[in-house]
C-alpha cells in the first residue's frame, strides 16, 4: 500500500513523499539524485521490493524538486541533509525507526554526509555516488566557470539543445568546492557498542572480544556501483572502499548511471544489505 505524506523540513517547506507502508516499526528512506525525483525507477523499484519483503520504504522529494516546495539549487548538500533530517525526526515522532537510509547519485553523497553529521542511522547505502566533487567541473561549466561566477553570480548549464537545464550560483558552488568526501567519510562512525555488565573480568573481555567480531564486522555502508558508469566514475566506489570503516562494495558489471538494464541487479545487492539489519 502507498500513502502520501507531506510534512516540512526546517525551512517550513512541504516535502512530499510516497510511504510503501507495510505496518513495519522500522522504515528505510530512499533519496534520489540532482535533476531527479522519487518517481525515479531506481526510487521506485527499491522501495517496491522493500515493501515485498515487508519492510516499509519512504521515498520523497527534496525541496526544490519535484512535488516538494522550494527553490532548485544545485549542489544545497546541507539543505539536502537537512531534509534528510527532517523525515527522520517525522518518523521518530510516530515512533518508527530509520533502519537505513538509500541515496542514488547526488542522493549517495547526501546519505554520506548525513552519517558523518548524525550518528543515528544502523546503515547507509551509497548507489553510485560521486567522491571527488570537483572533478568535471570544467568539461561540464566551462574553464572560465569561477569567472563567470565571481561576474554573474550564477552559471545556467545548458543541454545540447541549448535549452537552460538548471543554474548554479555562486554560493551553491562554493558549498560544493568546500564539501570534502574524505573528511567526511573519516567522521561515519563504526557501529561498535557494548554494554556494562557485572560479570567477572575474564568473561567480560571475552565478552568485548564476541562483540568486535561479530558486530564491528558488520557492514555498516554500502557502496554499489555500475562498472560502465558514464557520469562517475567507478573509481569512485573504489576510493569510498579504501576510507570507509566497516565498508562493503558491489560492482554490477556492466550497469550504467541509471542501472537502465541492471535493476533486478541493483535491487539483489541492495535488499539483502537491509534485511541483515
Amino acid at each position: 500500500m502507498q500513502k502520501k505524506i507531506i510534512l516540512k523540513n526546517k525551512h517550513g517547506e512541504k516535502l512530499v513523499g510516497l510511504l510503501h507502508e507495510t505496518r513495519s516499526n522500522e522504515v528505510v528512506i530512499i533519496c534520489h539524485g540532482v535533476l531527479c525525483t522519487k518517481e525515479h525507477d531506481i526510487m521506485v523499484n527499491l522501495a517496491s521490493a522493500l515493501e515485498n519483503e515487508g519492510i516499509s520504504a519512504f521515498r520523497f522529494d527534496f525541496s526544490g524538486n519535484g512535488e516538494s516546495e522550494g527553490l532548485f539549487k544545485s549542489g544545497n548538500f546541507s539543505n539536502e541533509v537537512e531534509d534528510l533530517r527532517s523525515v527522520i525526526d517525522y518518523f521518530k515522532e510516530l515512533n518508527r525507526s530509520t533502519v537505513a537510509i538509500i541515496g542514488h547519485s547526488k542522493g549517495g553523497v547526501v546519505v554520506l554526509l548525513y552519517a558523518s553529521k548524525y550518528h543515528d542511522i544502523t546503515a547507509v547505502v551509497n548507489i553510485s555516488g560521486r567522491f571527488d566533487l570537483k572533478r568535471g567541473l570544467e568539461e561540464r561549466l566551462g574553464k572560465t566557470f569561477l569567472e563567470s561566477l565571481d561576474k554573474d553570480g550564477y552559471i545556467d548549464v545548458k543541454t545540447k539543445t541549448g535549452e537552460v537545464d538548471c543554474r548554479v550560483t555562486k554560493e551553491s558552488m562554493m558549498e560544493l568546492l568546500n564539501t570534502n568526501m574524505h573528511e567526511a567519510c573519516l567522521s561515519i562512525r563504526e557501529r561498535c557498542r557494548y554494554r556494562k555488565s557485572t560479570m567477572s573480568s575474564i568473561y567480560f573481555i571475552a565478552y568485548i572480544f564476541v562483540v568486535y567480531v561479530v558486530v564491528c564486522n558488520e557492514k555498516r555502508v554500502l557502496t554499489v556501483h555500475g562498472s560502465d558508469d558514464e557520469i562517475n566514475s567507478v573509481e569512485d566506489a573504489v576510493e569510498y572502499d579504501k576510507i570507509i570503516r566497516n565498508h562493503r562494495l558491489e560492482i554490477i558489471q556492466g550497469a550504467n548511471h541509471g542501472y537502465t538494464s541492471h535493476q533486478d541487479e541493483l535491487v539483489s545487492a541492495v535488499l539483502p544489505f537491509v534485511k541483515e539489519l
